[in-house]
C-alpha cells in the first residue's frame, strides 16, 4: 500500500479526470479497501478541496466547485503549460500583466526541483505586431460580465464609445445616446484586440464591438435563442469579415487583369483568387479585396505587365496609384538633383 501523503495525491488526481467516481471504483484503482478511501476523501475535505459524496449502493465522489481555491495538482506538461501561458499572458490585451507575473512565482515557487529547472530555462521574449495606435487594455470584469451574458444567453445592453475622429482622444460615449441592445454570441480575439461577435438587435444584423469601447449595462435583458452566425462558424466567420468580405462569401471589389507570368507562379502567392493559364508566360487573374485602390495595389506587387480586363473601378484605381507614385517618383529625382550641402556658406 503506498504511503498516505502518495495515496492522497493520486484519489486526488483521479477525482480532477472525470465528473463522478463510484467508491468501489476508486478502491480498486488505488489498491485499498472502500474504508481507506472514505477516510482519505475526508483527509482532502480538511485540505479544503469540495468532495461531494453520493449515496447509494452505486454511491461515489465528485470534485466539486467551492468558494475558495484549494491547492491544485498539476501534472509535469500541465506545470510548464501553464507557466508559458502566463509569461504570455501580457499580449492577451487585458490588464492582468501584474497579476499573471505574480500568479508565475507562486506556481513557480511550488514546482519541484526539476520543473522549475525546466521553466527556467524557458527564455523568451512576446513580441506583438506593431500598431499605428496603442491598444487600449480591456477591463477584465467587461469581458466576464459580457461572456456571462452571452453564455447565459441573456440580451446585453451596453453604452459603446465609438471610433473618435483623426487626432481626437478616446473618451466618453457620447450623452443622449441610448444604449446598445444585442443578442451576444461569442468573444474573439483578433491581432491582440477583443471583440464581442453579436446580433445587434435595432440594426437587424450581426455585429462585432471592439469591448474596451463597451461598459455593460445591469440587469441583462430576457433570454434569447442563439443565432448561428453566416457559415455557422464563429472563427471562419470574423477572418472574413475582418478580410473585408461581406455576408455572400465576396469581397465587394473584385476584379480581373492578365498577367505576364507563368500560372504556377502567381498561385503560389494568391491565397484567394482564381488563376487561369493562358500560355507559358500568360495566366488571367480575378481577385478580390476590401476597396478599388488596395486591390490595385494587391494586383501591382507582381513583378509583370498588367492588362486590366474589368471593371473600370479598376482601371481608375490603377490611374489613381500611377499618379501617385509618378508624383514619388519625381519627388526623389529632384531630392536627387540638388547640389549636397556642408553646412558653410561659400566665400
Amino acid at each position: 500500500m503506498p504511503k498516505t501523503s502518495a495515496r492522497l495525491l493520486s484519489l486526488l488526481s483521479l477525482l480532477q479526470t472525470r465528473r463522478d467516481w463510484p467508491g468501489r471504483l476508486l478502491a480498486e484503482r488505488l489498491e485499498v479497501s472502500p474504508r481507506t478511501v472514505r477516510r482519505d476523501v475526508d483527509r482532502l475535505r480538511e485540505l479544503g478541496y469540495p468532495i461531494v459524496s453520493a449515496k447509494g449502493p452505486d454511491g461515489g465522489y465528485r470534485l466539486d466547485a467551492g468558494t475558495e481555491l484549494p491547492p491544485l495538482l498539476f501534472d509535469d506538461e500541465q506545470a510548464v503549460a501553464l507557466a508559458v501561458a502566463l509569461q504570455v499572458a501580457a499580449t492577451s490585451g487585458v490588464g492582468i500583466e501584474e497579476a499573471a507575473a505574480r500568479a508565475l512565482a507562486t506556481v513557480r515557487q511550488v514546482m519541484p526541483a526539476r520543473l522549475r529547472h525546466r521553466i527556467d530555462m524557458l527564455r523568451f521574449t512576446a513580441v506583438e505586431r506593431p500598431a499605428v495606435r496603442p491598444r487600449p487594455p480591456v477591463d477584465g470584469e467587461v469581458l466576464m460580465a459580457v461572456s456571462a451574458a452571452a453564455r447565459a444567453c441573456e440580451v446585453l445592453r451596453f453604452d459603446y464609445t465609438p471610433a473618435p475622429r483623426t487626432g481626437a482622444p478616446d473618451g466618453a460615449p457620447p450623452a443622449g445616446l441610448p444604449p446598445r441592445r444585442v443578442e451576444p454570441h461569442h468573444l474573439v480575439t483578433w491581432c491582440g484586440r477583443w471583440y464581442l461577435v453579436a446580433w445587434d438587435l435595432d440594426r437587424g444584423d450581426w455585429r462585432s464591438f471592439r469591448a474596451d469601447r463597451m461598459t455593460p449595462r445591469t440587469p441583462t435583458g430576457p433570454r434569447f435563442t442563439p443565432r448561428d452566425v453566416p457559415g455557422g462558424e464563429v472563427a471562419a466567420f470574423v477572418t472574413r469579415r475582418f478580410e473585408g468580405y461581406d455576408d455572400s462569401g465576396g469581397r465587394p471589389c473584385r476584379g480581373e487583369v492578365i498577367l505576364g507570368l507563368p500560372a504556377a507562379t502567381v498561385s503560389r502567392y494568391t491565397r484567394d483568387g482564381l488563376v487561369e493559364e493562358l500560355g507559358p508566360d500568360r495566366c488571367r487573374l480575378v481577385l478580390g479585396s476590401w476597396s478599388w485602390t488596395g486591390l490595385a495595389s494587391a494586383i501591382g506587387r507582381f513583378d509583370a505587365d498588367i492588362e486590366v480586363v474589368g471593371p473600370p473601378e479598376l482601371e481608375e484605381a490603377f490611374a489613381h496609384l500611377a499618379r501617385r507614385y509618378t508624383a514619388a517618383a519625381g519627388t526623389d529625382r529632384r531630392q536627387a538633383a540638388r547640389p549636397a550641402h556642408d553646412g558653410h556658406s561659400p566665400r
